[in-house]
């Protein structure tokens, strides 16, 4: 097994004072320092952009699409109906969504063991909706040096207009989040009709509050530090890391001895004046969106977007220099030894994974589009009837899963002459009906006060069956 590297902790700590002798507390979490973060063009940050233009994209159409006479994705609570285009599924069958999540977390282990963290720097909610706020903040109060001029100038008309047109539009980034959110769960159509003339639910209105609030202060305000000290997958990912494992790296070797020199200085002069490729420009730092110094080594704060690759590049590129000074690569590759893709870990959690899909897929594509429920009357063990027959009474529910109209037929077996008083029932596509059915028998076939029986729902149309086990009770002659 490949040796596991550490990742150093780089987080500015508070200078104190302590007498001599004295020891010295460790502090669990550093004075925060405002970070300005420069923007920078390059390939990886094309990417990222891409990707969360699209991601954002398909959060906020989806809860418009229709599907028939329904949202095409509707997490429908109080009906305890998940609708997902046209598949619908129910509580009934949540082994469904925890085989999915098992799915995603195996997804995770496996990308952090081949990439580090580049799903947090590429389609993490919070780092997307981050990067959406500070492209905001851009646009609104410039670049990098003029926002820290800007910050540190007395409030005036100029300052406060930009500071109010920013906040503005963070809130209605963040109450647009917080409406689409809510959409999945109450069909976005009504509910931007129901919140302004209060005709909403209460409930509606709590988390549309709710995730505008914390998106506001999360993408707004905290950034970083929720990537930092908030999130747990930044603590954990350090386990999972190994010297084949691809990250974001400097190479030490040809960067230092790190300075700054003239720009007429060509690649051969600067190595025989004895300096390295780095020129100390501090780039690579402003363009981090959580402010560490990649040139440090490896750091849990590091989320992978690659933009101190990009903004180290653009300067390679102006000195004349080959590119690559910080780059995607392994400790070992910087090292000057072979790099192991394929490695028993990675194959291990890829088999696991491609496993888990194959059986996920295979229980959606075998699952039955038809739900049944039985429960008997527990109030009353049974009854006689006017014709002297012992009859127990039902309630059963019946779920049409499929995406078509439905006629069931009604059946009973386990007890010789055991008769229906109700033989079908009709449900519409994506409904479910709740019907009370009376079994009836002769006392003749009473044998014992409990008898095991099997009541079956069977479509009219095509190959749809499901049976439940149920007792029926009676009196032995």
């Amino acid at each position: 097994m490949s040796e596991k590297i550490p990742t150093r902790d780089v987080t500015p700590e508070p200078v104190q004072h302590h007498a001599p002798g004295e020891t010295t507390p460790q502090e669990m979490y550093a004075s925060r320092r405002h970070l300005y973060v420069r923007e920078i063009k390059g390939v990886f940050q094309r990417l990222r952009r891409s990707t969360n233009w699209a991601l954002m994209l398909a959060f906020f159409l989806i809860p418009w699409l229709q599907w028939g006479s329904r949202p095409a994705v509707w997490f429908d609570l109080p009906g305890r109906e998940f609708h997902i285009f046209a598949a619908t599924f129910y509580p009934q069958e949540f082994m469904l969504l925890s085989w999915l999540l098992i799915i995603c977390a195996f997804g995770l282990f496996f990308i952090t063991v081949f990439a580090g963290r580049v799903w947090c720097g590429y389609t993490c909610p919070q780092s997307v909706w981050t990067f959406l706020f500070i492209w905001v903040e851009h646009r609104i109060e410039g670049p990098r040096n003029r926002r820290i001029k800007l910050d540190k100038q007395p409030m005036n008309a100029d300052k406060a207009q930009r500071k109010v047109a920013k906040h503005a539009i963070w809130l209605a980034i963040a109450l647009a989040t917080g409406v689409t959110f809510v959409g999945y769960f109450t069909p976005i159509r009504e509910l931007i009709v129901a919140l302004p003339t209060l005709e909403a639910h209460g409930w509606s209105y709590f988390w549309v509050g709710f995730f505008t609030v914390f998106t506001y202060l999360n993408a707004g305000w905290l950034r970083e530090q929720v990537c930092i000290y908030m999130c747990p997958y930044a603590r954990f990912q350090g386990v999972m890391f190994d010297r084949d494992t691809l990250i974001v790296s400097y190479d030490a070797a040809r960067g230092e001895p790190r300075g700054p020199r003239k720009r007429s200085l060509g690649h051969q002069q600067a190595r025989e004046a004895g300096y390295g490729d780095c020129i100390d420009c501090d780039l690579c730092v402003q363009v981090c969106p959580t402010g560490i110094d990649i040139r440090k080594g490896l750091q849990y704060e590091c989320i992978t977007c690659a933009a101190c690759i990009d903004a180290c590049d653009s300067v390679m590129d102006k000195m004349g220099y080959p590119r690559g000074l910080i780059r995607y690569t392994t400790e070992n590759a910087l090292e000057g030894k072979p790099t192991h893709i394929l490695r028993p870990r990675l194959l291990g959690y890829l088999a696991a994974l491609l496993v888990m899909i194959g059986l996920f897929a295979w229980a959606v594509a075998d699952r039955t589009p038809l739900g049944f429920d039985v429960e008997r009357e527990r109030n009353q063990l049974f009854q006689m009837t006017r014709d002297g027959e012992i009859s127990n009474i039902y309630t059963l529910t019946v779920r049409n899963l499929d995406n078509r109209d439905h006629v069931y037929r009604l059946e009973a077996s386990g007890l010789p002459g055991l008769t229906l008083d109700t033989h079908e029932v009709s449900v519409p596509a994506g409904e479910s009906r709740q019907l009370v059915l009376e079994a009836t028998v002769s006392p003749d076939v009473i044998e014992r006060p409990s008898h095991d029986i099997l009541l079956r729902v069977e479509a009219m149309e095509g190959d749809i069956a499901i049976e439940r086990d149920s007792r029926f009770i009676g009196e032995a002659r």
